[in-house]
């Protein structure tokens, strides 16, 4: 067991316990490739890390020693290629298990790494490599992604090296191919090239829903953050399956399919589909006798489209959801058909898991939970002072200059005066908007700039998309502010059907109708629109400032 050296305590008696009591040992050279990785590998060197499957019926199972000595094979074959500490390499891998190998690989040299998504532009493509320094691009042999790096590669000098894992294309690298004969032993560097704890390991790109998306930073600590993510939210157990549902690009696959999970000594799960299908996804459950399990709150939504009650899914003994807030009645569905409440998490790519459902309280559907131990987390009203019980008020993390908390981020690359501005003051403002009951029990309103202002009242989008998707023909929506000429600003809602069900002013007038039974009636969408896929992060998560955009410029 790892976590007994980084944890003076694991087991606690309450939440209150819990939150007090919490502490975590960081070891300033902590490096997650050899401290974690390796170190598994010698205490057991038949224990599982991970079981991959994709759509073709293929399938991997690899063990810590498996990946240990692979990804020595790659660190020497990388450092031959020129890479060395603070080097950067851009990924895009979808979940392929190379992924798990190569970042690995990246961490013993101490080479920076971005993980990006398959759905990245030419333009998108271009704007990381040249914004960050790329010199290396390592891609999943998918004709769009190749299409869209070699568009970019006349834009992108920095960029010397592009490989693909899985296929050949002339001009690339084969990663299998190259590595195969270089030694799969590795010494952990202890001169310049050794790395710190503070040393930039990853970054990410944040969505960019507004203006161009930042580099956030997060150094070698980052993965002992997440210890609390897996352990006491996700509820991990050793040797046993987790599924986290994520592309390698999006900040929940290191929520939910790396870090955490692996100090835990859990198996990861990673299926790799090429497209998401509900009925398969369940499937894999079913089959593989998953443990515990983490997606979206839309995939939920999706899944209880289907008859559930179909697939066996009683090896699942935690349900966990984050990326957007979970309805009420979702969650109870879900309790319904399997039992078990679904445990609500909320953060950001900046840092770990910072509001849960932990075990030691009662879940409360529609509710994200109490904060975590690691961070000093209030909300502050438009006066900068913490919020009453009740009192709407922004997500803070305080005491960020004092005392970083391990996980949270530690900057935005090459950006002094951005970074200076989010983490200079010692208070790092989420910019998302929330209230606390009189249990401790954080309910989530909006992002600042989603929160809607009526005729007086301030509405946020969360409340009135939890009851427009309680109604059976709504799978998502999206609730928005639409400019008015009167009131300012109405409601809006741009809505996904589910199956079976048209758009009809008649289903206008029953989701309004449904709307004002559940909810205060000035908070009704005055406006519904219905359309085919909601506009969508390149993370999954809605994109209500286009809509608001959109509306503005018609």
């Amino acid at each position: 067991m790892l976590l007994d050296r980084y944890l003076p305590r694991i087991e606690f008696d309450s939440y209150e316990d819990f939150k007090q009591n919490y502490k975590v040992n960081a070891p300033e050279d902590f490096n997650f490739a050899y401290d974690i990785v390796d170190e598994w590998a010698k205490q057991d060197i038949n224990k599982k890390a991970l079981v991959w499957c994709d759509d073709n019926n293929e399938e991997v199972t690899l063990t810590f020693e498996d990946i240990r000595k692979m990804s020595n094979k790659a660190a020497n074959y990388f450092r031959s290629k020129g890479l060395k500490k603070g080097s950067i390499v851009l990924l895009i891998l979808r979940q392929r298990w190379e992924y798990w190998v190569i970042v690995t690989a990246l961490m013993k040299l101490g080479v920076i790494f971005i993980p990006a998504t398959l759905q990245l532009t030419k333009k998108d493509i271009a704007y990381r490599a040249n914004a960050a320094g790329v010199e290396m691009i390592v891609c999943i042999n998918d004709s769009y992604v190749i299409s869209q790096v070699e568009a970019a590669l006349p834009e992108m000098p920095c960029v010397k090296n592009t490989g693909l894992v899985n296929g050949n294309r002339d001009g690339w690298f084969n990663f299998h191919d190259e590595i195969k004969d270089f030694s799969d032993e590795f010494t952990r560097p202890q001169d310049d090239q050794k790395t710190m704890g503070k040393d930039i390991m990853q970054i990410y790109f944040t969505s960019g829903t507004t203006g161009m998306p930042k580099m956030v930073c997060h150094n070698y600590l980052h993965p002992l953050g997440h210890i609390v993510t897996a352990k006491y939210w996700h509820m991990v157990q050793d040797g046993k399956l987790h599924m986290t549902n994520s592309d390698s690009g999006w900040a929940k696959f290191g929520w939910g399919k790396i870090y955490g999970q692996w100090i835990c000594g859990a198996v990861i799960f990673a299926y790799d589909a090429e497209k998401f299908t509900a009925t398969n996804m369940l499937a894999m459950i079913e089959k593989y006798k998953i443990t515990t399990f983490c997606v979206p709150p839309t995939i939920y939504r999706f899944m209880l489209q289907e008859d559930v009650k179909k697939y066996d899914l009683s090896s699942v003994q935690h349900w966990t959801t984050a990326g957007e807030p979970l309805s009420a009645e979702v969650v109870n569905k879900w309790e319904e058909l399997t039992g078990h409440k679904i445990a609500s998490g909320f953060g950001q790519t900046e840092g770990t898991v910072l509001i849960a459902e932990f075990p030691w309280f009662e879940k409360r559907p529609g509710s994200l939970g109490k904060p975590s131990p690691i961070y000093n987390i209030q909300l502050i009203n438009a006066d900068g002072e913490e919020c009453e019980s009740g009192e709407e008020g922004e997500i803070v993390i305080k005491d960020v200059d004092t005392n970083p908390p391990v996980g949270l981020f530690v900057g935005y690359y090459k950006d002094e005066e951005q970074t200076k501005n989010a983490l200079g003051s010692g208070v790092y403002n989420l910019k998302d908007v929330a209230w606390r009951d009189n249990n401790g029990y954080f309910w989530f309103v909006g992002r600042h700039d989603d929160v809607i202002k009526c005729s007086g009242y301030r509405i946020g989008p969360f409340e009135v998309e939890s009851a427009l998707n309680e109604h059976p023909a709504v799978v998502e929506s999206a609730i928005t502010a639409a400019p008015d000429p009167i009131r300012g600003q109405v409601v809006k809602a741009t809505v996904k059907l589910a199956a079976g069900y048209t758009p009809s002013p008649e289903l206008i007038k029953e989701l309004q109708n449904h709307v004002k039974k559940l909810t205060a009636p000035y908070k009704y969408p005055r406006i519904i629109e219905f359309v085919d896929e909601l506009p969508k992060t390149v993370g999954g998560k809605i994109k209500r400032a286009s809509i608001r955009h959109e509306d503005a410029n018609k």
